[in-house]
């Protein structure tokens, strides 16, 4: 049977015609693209296979008859011409890697199994069937051999072989194995405690599944056993997972939601915040621009909660403020933060130097970094650029190469970091003599045109 499709699209010296022919051998369709280009016909075919030759091939009737040499090309082979080839389909990648995948999957080291349970004693316990589980490096050997005991005859898991295999997947990587486990666990109510689900919910966070980690946590308020209920280090794990990997303020804006119900849901079962929980608070108001928020939970600290502020918390906010524009606030909090001995880190120098240099205050921006030297504290390039741009801009061009220079003697930088600035510099340089020699001649033109105006409106009213 045969299935002709044709199609035509607009391309540089290009025609296609499209149709498939089903192949007898496989019982499969596969499709063949007749490309013409410049005399040239290009059959591929869409799928990852290798075309099959056929001993003869229908076109259609009123189709030209093939002038030059025929050349079966596949569609996503390295061998196809560079125009020809395209991005995989979002189906194609799917199946790429699911391909992937199953050929990464370990295989089980029978050897290996066989003599981890010579290890068992005939009527093994819980204990020490945990005892091998520990002592067993290869996961997939772990989980083998939490299958097999679970068919021996009179022996039921408990609590401590069910968290020596979640740990072991988990640290492997093998969520879809550790996930079985997980629901053996939840379906027999008398079996868990708070460590076993805390594993549950870090390695569920570490896989990104931030919806099956909300349900262990559901799971564990609903239980009966208080063993079992959530504690400050529950909620600290589920706090840390909603913050990583977010750079975005409006991701962090929605995920501040979650975190500001988890935390007044901590508070009203009697958990008391810890520096950890309270430190989080204030990254997450900070990430999301909410520093007035961030604030008030760092001035709470010490006062409603029994928790004083660390190098951490001054940090956060100093960046926060800075971010902002609000460099007095900075200004402030640093003050009190060096009478607590603690030193800024890094990002939270450079934010302030940057701050202050935009905000006119180079000279306290300049202090600021012979400070940061002086603590051993890393100054990035963005950071020598604007102290530079604005001692050239505001003070003069000699200040800026005098300062520049300096930094070089007193290897701050290197001679690569000193070319780049020193070219950086040249540039602005430039574009300030143009901006003032438009400025000037706009000056005057504003003048000749004032003195036109005057001019005409004196002879108008002479005449």
């Amino acid at each position: 049977m045969l299935f002709i499709f044709r199609h035509y699209f607009a391309h540089s010296c290009s025609k296609l015609s499209l149709f498939s022919i089903k192949d007898p051998t496989f019982n499969k369709i596969t499709c063949l693209n007749i490309l013409y280009y410049h005399s040239h016909v290009y059959p591929f075919s869409y799928s990852s296979r290798k075309l099959c030759s056929w001993p003869q091939i229908y076109y259609p009737s009123n189709s030209r008859p093939l002038l030059a040499q025929t050349q079966f090309v596949n569609f996503y082979c390295s061998s196809a011409p560079t125009w020809l080839r395209g991005p995989p389909s979002r189906s194609l990648r799917k199946r790429m890697n699911r391909r992937a995948r199953a050929a990464s999957k370990p295989v089980l080291d029978e050897s290996r199994f066989q003599r981890a349970v010579t290890q068992l004693p005939p009527r093994f316990t819980p204990e020490e069937l945990r005892d091998v589980m520990t002592s067993e490096n290869d996961p997939l050997v772990c989980l083998e051999l939490f299958n097999w005991a679970s068919k021996q005859h009179r022996f039921r898991h408990d609590v401590s072989t069910y968290h020596v295999a979640i740990q072991r997947l988990g640290e492997a990587k093998m969520y879809e194995e550790m996930d079985h486990i997980v629901n053996q666990v939840l379906a027999v109510p008398s079996i868990g405690s708070e460590a076993l689900f805390n594993s549950m919910i870090y390695y569920f966070t570490e896989a990104r599944k931030l919806t099956r980690a909300v349900m262990i946590y559901k799971h564990m308020l609903n239980s009966r056993k208080l063993d079992c209920r959530p504690s400050i280090k529950t909620y600290n794990i589920l706090f840390a997972a909603l913050l990583s990997r977010r750079n975005n303020s409006y991701i962090n804006h929605m995920y501040m939601d979650t975190i500001r119900s988890l935390f007044k849901q901590m508070v009203d079962n009697g958990i008391e915040p810890d520096i950890f929980s309270l430190n989080t608070m204030i990254k997450g108001y900070v990430l999301s621009l909410h520093v007035n928020d961030a604030l008030r939970v760092f001035h709470q600290m010490g006062v409603v909660y029994q928790c004083q502020p660390n190098s951490f918390s001054y940090d956060y906010l100093i960046h926060g403020l800075c971010a902002q524009g609000r460099t007095k606030n900075a200004k402030e909090i640093y003050d009190k933060m060096k009478c607590k001995a603690f030193i800024p880190s890094s990002k939270s120098y450079n934010s302030l130097v940057n701050s202050l240099a935009l905000g006119g205050e180079v000279d306290e921006a300049v202090k600021f970094m012979w400070e940061m030297n002086e603590n051993r504290r890393t100054i990035d390039f963005i950071t020598f650029r604007t102290v530079i741009d604005e001692v050239c801009r505001q003070t003069s061009v000699k200040d800026a190469i005098g300062l520049l220079k300096e930094l070089q003697n007193k290897d701050i930088i290197d001679g690569l970091t000193h070319s780049k600035l020193l070219c950086e510099l040249e540039d602005d340089v430039h574009n300030l003599n143009v901006r003032n020699r438009y400025r000037f001649h706009a000056a005057w033109t504003l003048i000749y045109v004032g003195v036109a105006k005057k001019y005409l409106v004196f002879h108008g009213n002479e005449r």
